[in-house]
């Protein structure tokens, strides 16, 4: 559910998706300590702004920003769980765009590694990207990887992305850019 106001579609306050097998769902302050069990990880560390040691404290500030992000319309950070588990954090999707009003959204994921390999990942893509159309109304989905970043290219495959042909985005890591490329889902591929 969103709200718009006539100029911004603002997210709606609680999001929980459903389907393919998983559970998308909003962070806990009782999730601080899976969190920073997930994200403290070297693979997370190499592919994402996410750095290691990743602590308590590094959660709290991380979901901090979150919701800060959230209420400025820019982004919602979802925890990706097993539909009709126990309802324990396996990893995170992100959508973000550059502002209130841009149509196209960028996702961002992560699966801590004990729960790699059983194709959470692209379920979250799947069920975020249906919601940034269906939804919210997005043009695009995009996202943005490194060129040595296989893993994460299968995903798109699997997810239905196309590699574009843009010029690379480059990110500030620490102080030093990285070159992603960009992956796009048009609504025309749903």
């Amino acid at each position: 559910m969103t709200i718009s106001n006539g100029t911004t579609t603002v997210f709606a306050p609680s999001i929980s998706l459903s389907g393919q097998g998983i559970r998308l769902r909003e962070w806990t302050d009782a999730d601080l300590p899976a969190m920073a069990g997930l994200f403290e990880d070297p693979q997370i560390d190499r592919w994402t702004p996410i750095r290691s040691p990743f602590t308590a404290e590094d959660a709290r500030a991380y979901l901090t920003r979150a919701r800060e992000g959230r209420a400025a319309g820019t982004r919602i950070h979802l925890a990706v769980t097993d539909d009709g588990g126990d309802g324990a954090a396996q990893g995170e999707i992100l959508l973000f765009r550059a502002g209130p009003h841009d149509p196209d959204a960028e996702l961002g994921y992560t699966i801590g590694a004990p729960y790699r390999r059983r194709g959470l990942a692209v379920r979250a893509v799947r069920l975020m990207t249906d919601y940034a159309y269906g939804t919210l109304g997005m043009s695009r989905v995009l996202l943005r990887i490194a060129p040595e970043n296989g893993a994460s290219a299968a995903v798109a495959r699997a997810a239905g992305f196309d590699l574009t042909g843009d010029p690379p985005v480059h990110r500030d890591r620490d102080g030093s850019p990285v070159a992603l490329l960009t992956w796009c889902h048009r609504r025309e591929n749903a």
